[in-house]
């Protein structure tokens, strides 16, 4: 079999796990797919909601929907990736037995699916933005398409590395969620990291997904000048992860079976 005719091969078994995981993580109805979408949307509504309630200004720019959307629609996408891509192999551990079926076509069947999922999800969070005033389109869609795809590659690097931990080690998946959970807090959806004072930001400057919250915005406005960010530290790690999670698969996958 030739090079191409492999690679075409490859390509038919990603898609056919695409489809697999469409249905099972949304069922057959378009609403299971359509609540995918409604879910993040509706965590930037309820957050505009309350800091109406209290009269809160948005930290930057006029709008708290399009402040907000840019640190959680972020940070989601993140995290639903990092999670997917945790369970890939248990979830697909009687496929993994066929063997035209390798553990890391479960890995990319995963982050495609999710990755259009929430490209859909932020044109339609945007759009919609715009079409009622209260965004302008962006300032620099280049650097929005770069902090897209890098947040994309940290989300299946971390991910990749955490379905090796948790093939062997089952219980990791209640530990990553508590290490995790403060990055709601530590990623800077409410305010702006450059404004903090040095010793927070000394802190906050390992969260990478910190640099990619800040690099949407700055991205999306035509004026956000951020001191924190660093475009190279997400990539960095995002590298260094996805090197550390597909050597870990290669190496445990007998392990694993």
């Amino acid at each position: 079999m030739t090079t191409r005719q492999l690679l075409g091969v490859q390509a038919r078994v990603i898609a056919a796990l695409i489809l697999r995981e469409t249905r099972a993580a949304f069922g057959t109805s378009q609403i299971g797919y359509l609540w995918a979408i409604i879910t993040p949307a509706a965590s930037v509504g309820l957050l505009v909601f309350i800091f109406s309630l209290i009269d809160r200004q948005p930290p930057f720019g006029a709008s708290l929907a399009l402040f907000f959307a840019t640190g959680i629609l972020t940070l989601e996408f993140f995290n639903k990736l990092s999670n997917t891509l945790m369970t890939a192999f248990d979830a697909n551990k009687a496929l993994l037995t066929y063997p035209l079926i390798k553990e890391t076509d479960a890995l990319f069947a995963r982050l495609i699916l999710i990755s259009v999922t929430y490209t859909l999800i932020m044109l339609l969070f945007y759009g919609s933005l715009c079409v009622l005033g209260l965004a302008d389109v962006p300032a620099y869609p280049e650097r929005l398409l770069m902090a897209f795809a890098s947040t994309a590659f940290l989300g299946f690097g971390f991910g990749t590395l955490n379905a090796v931990i948790m093939s062997l080690f089952h219980s990791w998946s209640h530990i990553e969620k508590v290490l995790t959970r403060p990055l709601f807090l530590l990623s800077g959806i409410f305010y702006i990291p450059s404004l903090l004072p040095p010793e927070a930001i000394a802190i906050l400057r390992w969260n990478p997904v910190l640099h990619l919250i800040e690099w949407v915005r700055s991205g999306y406005y035509i004026n956000y000048e951020s001191t924190v960010l660093d475009q190279t530290y997400p990539i960095g790690l995002a590298v260094l992860m996805t090197l550390l999670g597909l050597s870990g698969e290669r190496l445990f996958r007998k392990k694993r079976v």
